[in-house]
Formats: C-alpha cells, structure tokens, sequence
C-alpha cells in the first residue's frame, strides 16, 4: 500500500491495482501548488464530512475520472445530484469493494456544506484490505470510540490522525488517541495549512517518540509505504 500526503487532509492511497482519494482539498490550498489535480488519478473518493477543505475538488476529479464517492449518504446524494456514482455508508457499516472493506467510523466534528445546508454526520474510515488496516480519522476531537477499533477491526498498521489542533484534535490528544487505538505508527494531517493549526513540526514528532510513537510527516507530494 503506498500513501501519497496531497496536503491539509488529503490523501491519495494506492491498494491492490486501485487508487483512493481522500478528502481532496488541493486547488485552494498555496501549500500544495506542487499538485496537479488534473493529473491525478481516482477510482474511489472518501468524504469524511461537508466542509470545503474537505469536498473542494471532489466533483472535479470524480468528473474527469468516473471516480466513485464514498461517504455519508447526505453527501453521496448531494454528488449524485451533479452526475456524480456514489456509494451511500453511515456510521457502524462495513462494505466490500474491489480493493477491500471499507468501515465508517465515528468522529467528532461538526458538517455542513459551504452553502450552509446540512451535510450530515462526520465520520472516520479504516480501510482493510488483504495485508493492511489503516485508520483515517477525519476532523475529530480524542473519543473513546477509538478504543473499539481495534478490537472489533483488528490491529492496525496506521493511524492517520489530525493533528494542527484548534479545529481538530492536536497533538497531546493525538497521543492519547494513539493508546485507545493500540497503534504505534502514525501519519500526521490537517496542520500548517491555515494560521490557526500552524504548529512546530520538530517538537511534535520529538513528543510523540518520547511515548516510543513514530509520527511521520510528509513533505506534500511525498508518500509512505506499507
């Protein structure tokens, strides 16, 4: 499995001969000018919630790539209505696709469109696949639903936790997440990219190995390998 950080919470995960999105928020973001979205690739695309750092680019790569949507039925069928294939889930479902399972899990957050109109519950992912568990927590707040994970999923290989605070969990909380969830091995996002989730990259990851944890942060465009 190789995961490529596309900037803020945007992930591009490459799985048994298949490509998922998650969260694109690219063309908007002076963080990740590197990244051409016209050139990537997409076969699925994971929505964690509503916000436009979240959905900014969902319709213009789902348009150009016959991508399927993955999220919340509220915003499947908000992407249905502009032509858009989707995949309705709510929270405690577990679905089969052709790379693997994909189970919706709960966050603690909040979702709503631009527009203001509602976009239902946020929600996290853990995607199984035939040699790997990732967790892909969305915006979320430290929630003892984490502990579940692992005992009802299994043991994972990677937490991709937030980790800028202010908006989301920071990083004492993320710690914290990483014992509910029994996982050693994180992926840091959605930091740096607005003044308030600026935070101090080298003293994050020097925190983390202080509890014997390996928090990784990748140069946007730059990708971790399982």
């Amino acid at each position: 499995m190789k995961i490529t950080y596309l900037g803020h919470a945007s992930l591009s995960i490459e799985a048994h001969g298949k490509t998922i999105i998650i969260d694109p928020y690219i063309t908007e973001n002076e963080l990740a000018k590197s990244i051409d979205i016209n050139k990537l690739e997409a076969d699925y695309i994971l929505v964690t919630h509503a916000h436009g750092d979240h959905i900014l680019d969902v319709e213009t790569i789902a348009k150009r790539t016959k991508a399927k949507v993955i999220s919340n039925f509220e915003i499947v069928t908000y992407f249905e209505a502009k032509g858009i294939e989707g995949h309705p889930m709510n929270i405690g479902g577990t679905w089969s696709f052709d790379f693997g399972k994909i189970h919706m899990v709960n966050a603690l957050h909040s979702s709503s469109f631009p527009d203001g109109s509602y976009g239902g519950n946020p929600c996290g992912f853990v995607l199984e696949t035939a040699h790997h568990k990732i967790y892909i927590a969305g915006d979320t707040a430290l929630t003892y639903d984490m502990k579940l994970i692992p005992k009802l999923i299994g043991e994972l290989d990677l937490a991709v936790l937030p980790i800028g605070d202010n908006f989301t969990m920071g990083v004492k909380s993320a710690i914290k997440a990483c014992d509910f969830l029994a996982c050693k091995k994180v992926l840091g996002y959605h930091y740096d990219t607005f003044g308030y989730i600026k935070i101090d990259k080298v003293k994050a990851i020097g925190r983390f190995a202080k509890k014997r944890l390996e928090l990784n942060l990748l140069p946007i465009g730059d990708a971790l390998k399982l």
